[in-house]
C-alpha cells in the first residue's frame, strides 16, 4: 500500500526524496563519511593508506567517525531539506528499552548461530578470551571501546537503510517494494568485502536476509531503536566475542569469550570460509526461521501512519 508512513505520521511541510535520488544520496552519505574521516586521519599519521599495520584504535576511529559522520550527513538533509527530525526517521519514544531489548535479542541470534555450527563440528577453539589473559584490563579495554565503534556503525546502517531509505519508499511504493529494495541494495553494499566465491555469494544471500529481517522487525515495532541494538550486538560479539570475521573482515584483538576458528576439513558453507558465520547455511536457516515468524505476525500497530499530502 502506497502513501504509509513507518515511524511518524507526516506533516504538511514535509518533503519528501525522489527514490532514485535516496538512494543515490545513501552512497553520497557513506562516501562522505569515510573520506571526511579518513583524510584527516592519513594526513595526521594516525590511519595508514590501506591500512594494512593498523591496529584497534584506528579500527575504533574508522567506525565511530567515517560511521558517525554518515550519520550526521543524513540527519542534516532530513532536517534541512525534508524538514524532518529523527522521530521520523525512526528514531523516536523509548530509546534505551528497545535498544537494550534489541541488542540483547541479537546476542542470542548470534549465540544461536556460533553455537550450532560449532556442535556440528564447524569450530575449534584457538586461544583463550579476554577472561583468560594475564592482564585482563588491557585485554577488556579495545573490546569495549570497539563496543562503542560498532554500535555507531551498526545504528548508522539502520537510520540509512531502515530508517531513512526504507520508509522513504514505503511512502512512495508500498511497504514490501521498500523492504526488498532495501534489503537488496544493503547487500550491495557488501559486494566488495571479499573477493568473489562461493563464501561471498551465500554471504550477500544472507545479508539479504538479514535486511528482510531487520526490516519486519523495524515495521512492527515502529522504531528503529530495537534493530540498531541487534545490529550492534551482532558485529559486536562476532568479531569481539568469538574472534571470527565480521562480514569478511578479521578484528586483530583478543576477543571477550573464547578465540574460534574454523576446524580442519570443516566445508566453507557450515563457517562460512572466509566471510565469517554470515556466509553459514545456519545463519541462513536461522535468520529465514526469524523472517517468516516476524513476515506472519504483521505489524503492531494497524498498517502504519497514512501519509498526509506532501510537497516533493
Amino acid at each position: 500500500m502506497a502513501g504509509i508512513e513507518l515511524y511518524a505520521e507526516r506533516k504538511q511541510s514535509h518533503r519528501r526524496t525522489w527514490t532514485l535520488a535516496a538512494i543515490v544520496l545513501c552512497v553520497v552519505f557513506m562516501l562522505g563519511g569515510q573520506l571526511g574521516a579518513y583524510f584527516p586521519a592519513i594526513a595526521a599519521g594516525f590511519i595508514t593508506p590501506g591500512g594494512g599495520t593498523d591496529g584497534w584504535p584506528q579500527l575504533a576511529y574508522q567506525l565511530a567517525a567515517a560511521f558517525g559522520l554518515s550519520a550526521v550527513l543524513l540527519l542534516l538533509w532530513a532536517r534541512f531539506f525534508e524538514r524532518r527530525g529523527p522521530s521520523a526517521l525512526g528514531l523516536n519514544a523509548r530509546g534505551p528499552m528497545r535498544f537494550v531489548r534489541g541488542y540483547l535479542i541479537g546476542v542470542a541470534f548470534l549465540v544461536a548461530v556460533v553455537g550450532v555450527i560449532w556442535a556440528a563440528g564447524g569450530y575449534v577453539v584457538e586461544g583463550a578470551g579476554a577472561f583468560g589473559s594475564a592482564a585482563v584490563g588491557a585485554a577488556l579495554l579495545p573490546i569495549f571501546v570497539l563496543m562503542l565503534g560498532f554500535i555507531i556503525q551498526g545504528s548508522t546502517e539502520e537510520l540509512l537503510f531502515r530508517g531513512w531509505l526504507m520508509q522513504l519508499i514505503a511512502s512512495r511504493h508500498g511497504l514490501w517494494i521498500a523492504v526488498v529494495a532495501n534489503s537488496v541494495l544493503f547487500a550491495l553494499a557488501h559486494a566488495g568485502n571479499i573477493e568473489p566465491s562461493n563464501e561471498l555469494y551465500v554471504g550477500l544471500a544472507n545479508i539479504v536476509l538479514f535486511g528482510l529481517f531487520i526490516s519486519l522487525y523495524a515495521v512492527r515495532e515502529g522504531s528503529l531503536w530495537g534493530v540498531c541494538g541487534w545490529h550492534a550486538a551482532w558485529n559486536w560479539l562476532l568479531g569481539l566475542g568469538f574472534g571470527l570475521e565480521v562480514s569478511g573482515m578479521k578484528i586483530e584483538t583478543l576477543p571477550l569469550i573464547t578465540d574460534l576458528t574454523a576446524a580442519q576439513g570443516a566445508a566453507w558453507w557450515l563457517t562460512g570460509g572466509a566471510f565469517g558465520p554470515e556466509a553459514s547455511v545456519v545463519t541462513t536457516a536461522v535468520l529465514l526461521t526469524g523472517t517468516v515468524v516476524l513476515a506472519l505476525r504483521g505489524r503492531t500497530r494497524d498498517h502504519g501512519v497514512e501519509a498526509a499530502p506532501a510537497t516533493v
